[in-house]
């Protein structure tokens, strides 16, 4: 007979750990199928100060952290497995992966976050790993005494900014608006730093170099003056596209593809949970993507607790 798990959860992040925590501590036989390694994004960020109870903690430690407490529910996690298609069939998830193993559940949460959108210009692909980078934790340190540019105007370009400070002699924001879309006090901070140059109302055109980045082409959105603007690292954060591409069924999204669902974390399918960065929602912190998850979990341990009632009595 094949292997049927209550829970599968796609993602390792902070959203699929807590949900993998709360799935194994209900004594529901729970599974983690993670392409990269457990953390997902906690793994790139050098700081956190805004999650409770920790003023001040390494991402990657909080993810070891996190890791350990779902393991000590007996969470089972696979990672280096990257899910390319789940379909729903019968009363069951039928998953499977790039390594030709196919996965059954009865529930799936769906937490595999989001991929790194890039600006699709000449030479963007070329020199990724050689002076193009979406990472500033990773790649900082190979920077140090260059100039860097920043692309993007939101809390992650307006922040790595500010990280980046470290390493670069100097550091130019590139941002296609007059004003940035990043919180308040992040903006506040870029300013205040004396290493940065904001350039408005500009977007990249070309990422030029030898073997390695020495310049980008830019363009004035106002005046339409092009220049080369010279600088050894060019980071691009301008989004995260929802990782989605596995689900053959096709739930409610918003217009940039993030999942739509009710307040049990439920989209329209049945017994198909979505938490964190890949849900549509109004932000996108830790906080929420584990508060998400609880949810997720508990919801379909209710969903799991009535199908299992429902084949007892025979429908009644």
């Amino acid at each position: 007979m094949e292997e049927l798990y209550d829970i599968l959860i796609i993602g390792a992040g902070p959203a699929g750990l807590t949900a993998g925590l709360y799935g194994s501590r209900s004594n529901l036989k729970t599974i983690i199928l993670e392409k990269g390694i457990v953390g997902g994004q906690l793994n790139n960020t050098e700081a956190i100060e805004d999650y409770i109870g920790f003023e001040h903690i390494k991402g990657p430690e909080l993810s070891t952290l996190m890791e350990n407490h779902a393991r000590k529910f007996g969470v089972e996690i696979r990672t280096g497995v990257e899910v390319k298609s789940v379909r729903r069939v019968e009363d069951a998830y039928e998953v499977k992966t790039d390594g030709g193993e196919t996965y059954h559940a009865t529930t799936v949460i769906a937490t595999a976050g989001g991929t790194a959108s890039k600006i699709g210009v000449p030479g963007e692909e070329e020199f990724n790993g050689r002076g193009v980078s979406y990472c500033a934790v990773c790649d900082g340190a190979f920077f140090n005494g260059l100039v860097i540019t920043v692309v993007g105007g939101g809390d992650a370009a307006v922040e790595e900014a500010n990280y980046l400070t470290r390493f670069g002699s100097k550091v130019y924001v590139v941002h296609r608006r007059e004003e940035f879309r990043a919180q308040k006090i992040l903006q506040d901070q870029l300013f205040r730093n004396p290493k940065i140059e904001v350039i408005w109302n500009t977007v990249v055109e070309e990422i030029k170099g030898e073997r390695e980045v020495d310049s980008v082409v830019l363009r004035n959105l106002k005046t339409d003056e092009r220049w080369e603007h010279a600088t050894q690292g060019v980071f691009i954060f301008i989004g995260f596209k929802p990782n989605t591409y596995f689900l053959d069924d096709h739930p409610r999204h918003d217009d940039s593809g993030h999942l739509i669902t009710n307040e049990r974390m439920e989209t329209g399918i049945p017994g198909l949970y979505a938490a964190g960065d890949l849900r549509s929602q109004l932000v996108r912190q830790i906080t929420n993507a584990v508060g998400d998850a609880t949810v997720a979990a508990l919801a379909a341990e209710k969903y799991i607790t009535h199908l299992h009632h429902i084949k007892a009595t025979g429908g009644a």
